[in-house]
């Protein structure tokens, strides 16, 4: 079942609690430090990209950044865990961050967070968002519908490994 949030997003039932896609906070600054820092997906040869990363409220406030969180109910005020987020930046277009937690994927989040991200894209009025996808998150982008439009060559030190450049066309 899906309804509009007041915190700007769609919830549903998952576990024990619901899922929920907000603005982020910035409060929720280490919590996505932490989910990029320790995403299986940069583990060995991609582990430096991420080494050091840091999610900052100056990085959440000048960008739209939003955050999928599970709604755990009970005790004092209730809580949330966070499952993903993504940054959507407006001028150029692009799709600068995109992470799901190792314990969430395979449930749908991360196909949700493109889905909210392209609602988010044409209510900025645009047309297209770029992608430069971690490798292998490659086939993730191409079954959610990004187009495949080149590749962004390696540029050591910092990445060592040609990068494969997506556009999710918004309108569609």
């Amino acid at each position: 079942m899906r309804r509009a949030g007041a915190a700007d997003g769609a919830r549903q039932g998952r576990g024990r609690g619901n899922v929920l896609i907000r603005r982020a906070l910035e409060r929720d600054a280490r919590r996505l430090t932490r989910l990029v820092r320790s995403s299986r997906a940069y583990e060995g040869p991609y582990s430096s990209m991420v080494e050091g990363y840091r999610v900052g409220p100056d990085y959440i406030e000048t960008h739209r950044v939003f955050v999928a969180v599970e709604e755990i109910p009970g005790g004092e005020g209730g809580g949330e865990r966070v499952l993903g987020f993504y940054a959507l930046m407006v001028e150029p277009a692009e799709l600068d961050l995109m992470f799901v937690s190792d314990q969430a994927q395979g449930y749908g989040i991360g196909r949700r967070l493109v889905e909210h991200m392209r609602g988010e894209a044409r209510r900025a009025g645009i047309e297209k968002v770029r992608v430069v996808s971690h490798p292998p998150a490659e086939g993730f982008y191409r079954s959610v519908g990004a187009r495949p439009v080149g590749t962004v060559p390696a540029n050591p030190p910092a990445v060592k490994w040609d990068r494969p450049e997506f556009v999710f066309v918004v309108g569609e």
